[in-house]
């Protein structure tokens, strides 16, 4: 989106000319006045202080002679220079007005960001015991905003509204963006009408990020041993699409954060940049929670970065991140130590790295937008340059997707092969074919590998242990079924998992005299045997298989709980062992709303798992040209 929206009439040319002179005015502006901070801050020069400023806050007579000397060095007209530099005079002396009166009185100076269609930066002043919902009410009444509509950003975290700002760590001089959700488009309606349609859209979207993150945990926390034909799952794969072995809470960080990530990409797509921010932030959060290790082995994380600053860039709000440059240098290093320094890791398992140059087309287009804002021109030129040079590799010719198409194709999979493949239609259709073929036997092997574990865990079963010791002794022995079988018996919290939710207490459980013969037929003493009996309900296959692993008597934890320690307490630590599975409810209402929950996360899940280098860059293009004509402007 641009800042201004042109409306079709007879004279639009004249209107889109006009508008476009207008931000690339702002755009020189913004980028001279980094100039000149960076000038003042190389000569240690204070505007603030005398000479520049005198007793009565006017500027001092030597301010003229700044005004010569940076007119010349940046060959910029004298009034420009001269108005560019009070104006950072006096915002220098209004923070040092507001870091005094702080220390005085406590009342912080906050630096507000008004949505874009307010145009520019506000200060205010306020308190930081309020709340957050007492801030976002202030800023809504201050600047004619739907308070109800409003989102609000500090800190790359969405404000709390139940939560003072003190608690939060919003501090002295922090950046505040305020994010509105879309006015409806019935300008005719009455304000109580619209106020009304924004209380529900804000509940709407409240509502969405719950049910996302319900239905994320729920996935996140479903184990290999479910049915694949009957029960949705989320799995993590390496490149090739083969699943990847991760240890359950980091497995769990991971999909948390990969799916609020997909969540926010979607709503990306559909330049819903406001509603996706906040998603894309619960998905950075959620990353910061996995090992360093793993996120060095994985782009995600990279590709997340790029993601936020993006979002924020598009949001015309890059003021607002104050590491965006620190976040583009950690997406760099990471790509680079996931594909290589010279993408050899990439070519090695895909054969070419034509798909990835996509991210470090943006990559490049958002240093060269950061140094540009910072007033570093030469390194703006470069890298915007280093995008556009890529720009003209991957654009594609929209005849050779139509004929990619005609062959069965869709246009995603012809765009990705055909940079793969350096647009050679020929070799982007045997790309296309044989990935089909090798993810197809991909799935076929996972889904075989799954149901080996079903039938596993029936084997288990099938001797008597419960579904829960089975899942976990075969997680904890990697798949293996003669494993697993005796790390239940070395177990014994195992041994008291029981399926039946109608338990009874092992005390009160009565045990007929023909079980308790059967078991001193083999052997067993007729005290073990009653006692295993009662452990175990009666089932006298586990308890002549546990008598028989333990020498003819119970371990004293299984003694114990049939002293009086119920079922529950003493298994504790086999719930330790894994999460039980979300999505268990009694209740079939709360059924329901689960698989509703499931259901909107999987929506959101793309088919292709390359979608993310899916990028159009139809936008890209249109920043390109915008940055270099910025660039390439004169300077008067």
């Amino acid at each position: 989106m641009t800042l201004f929206q042109c409306f079709p009439s007879a004279s639009r040319g004249e209107v889109c000319q006009s508008c476009a002179c207008l931000i690339f005015r702002m755009a020189q502006k913004k980028y001279l006045i980094a100039k000149l901070t960076s000038c003042l801050r190389e000569d240690k020069i204070q505007l603030w202080k005398p000479p520049y400023t005198n007793e009565k806050k006017e500027a001092g007579e030597e301010m003229k002679e700044l005004v010569e000397k940076y007119s010349s060095k940046l060959n910029i007209n004298k009034n420009d220079t001269e108005n560019m530099l009070e104006e950072i005079r006096c915002k220098a002396i209004e923070r040092g007005t507001g870091n005094e009166n702080f220390k005085v009185t406590g009342i912080a100076r906050l630096d507000i960001y008004l949505p874009r269609r307010k145009s520019r930066k506000i200060p205010l002043e306020t308190s930081l015991f309020i709340t957050g919902k007492e801030l976002r009410s202030q800023i809504a009444q201050e600047y004619a905003l739907q308070e109800n509509a409003v989102k609000i950003i500090i800190n790359k975290k969405q404000l709390d509204l139940g939560k003072t700002l003190e608690d939060q760590g919003v501090t002295h001089n922090a950046k505040v963006m305020v994010l509105q959700l879309e006015q409806s488009d019935e300008e005719t309606k009455r304000k109580v009408q619209e106020e009304e349609l924004q209380c529900k859209k804000e509940k709407e979207i409240n509502d969405k990020m719950q049910r996302t993150k319900k239905g994320l945990e729920i996935l996140a926390e479903r184990e290999e041993y479910l049915d694949p034909d009957s029960v949705p799952y989320l799995d993590i794969a390496n490149q090739t699409g083969r699943s990847i072995q991760i240890p359950p809470q980091a497995k769990k960080a991971l999909v948390l954060a990969m799916g609020y990530h997909e969540k926010g990409r979607a709503l990306m797509k559909k330049k819903e940049y406001e509603v996706a921010l906040p998603y894309l932030l619960d998905a950075d959060k959620h990353f910061c929670e996995c090992s360093t290790e793993l996120l060095n082995t994985v782009d995600n994380y990279a590709v997340l970065q790029l993601d936020i600053v993006w979002c924020y860039f598009r949001l015309e709000q890059l003021d607002c991140l104050d590491d965006a440059e620190k976040k583009l240098s950690t997406a760099q290093r990471c790509f680079q130590r996931c594909y290589g320094e010279n993408h050899e890791r990439l070519i090695d398992i895909k054969g070419s790295y034509g798909r990835e140059k996509v991210l470090f087309l943006r990559l490049y287009l958002l240093q060269g937008i950061g140094h540009y804002h910072s007033g570093r021109e030469k390194e703006a030129a470069e890298y915007i340059q280093k995008a556009s040079s890529l720009y003209g590799e991957l654009s594609i010719d929209p005849d050779k997707v139509d004929r990619l198409s005609l062959l069965g194709f869709s246009e995603q999979e012809a765009r990705l092969a055909l940079r793969a493949c350096h647009g050679n239609v020929e070799h982007a259709a045997n790309l296309i074919t044989n990935r089909r073929e090798e993810k197809a036997q991909i799935r076929r092997e996972e889904r075989a590998k799954r149901r080996r574990r079903l039938e596993d865990i029936n084997t288990l079963k099938s001797m008597g242990y419960s579904e829960r010791a089975a899942q976990i002794a075969l997680q904890k022995t990697r798949g293996n079924l003669d494993q697993a079988f005796k790390f239940i018996l070395d177990n014994p919290e195992l041994l008291l998992e029981d399926d039946d939710d109608d338990s009874v207490a092992m005390d009160q459980f009565q045990v007929s005299q023909e079980s308790i013969e059967q078991l001193t037929y083999m052997g067993f003493s007729r005290e073990s045997a009653e006692q295993a009996l009662k452990v175990f309900k009666g089932n006298i296959h586990v308890a002549s298989q546990t008598l028989a692993h333990y020498g003819g008597v119970l371990p004293p934890s299984l003694l114990l709980s049939s002293e009086g320690s119920s079922p529950s307490e003493e298994s504790t630590s086999s719930k330790d062992l894994l999460t039980e599975s979300a999505g268990s409810s009694s209740s079939p209402t709360d059924e329901d709303m689960e698989t509703d929950a499931v259901n909107e996360i999987l929506e959101d899940i793309p088919e292709h798992e390359e979608d993310y280098l899916d990028l159009t860059l139809e936008e890209e293009e249109q920043i390109i040209h915008e940055y270099l004509s910025y660039i390439q402007v004169p300077q008067h």
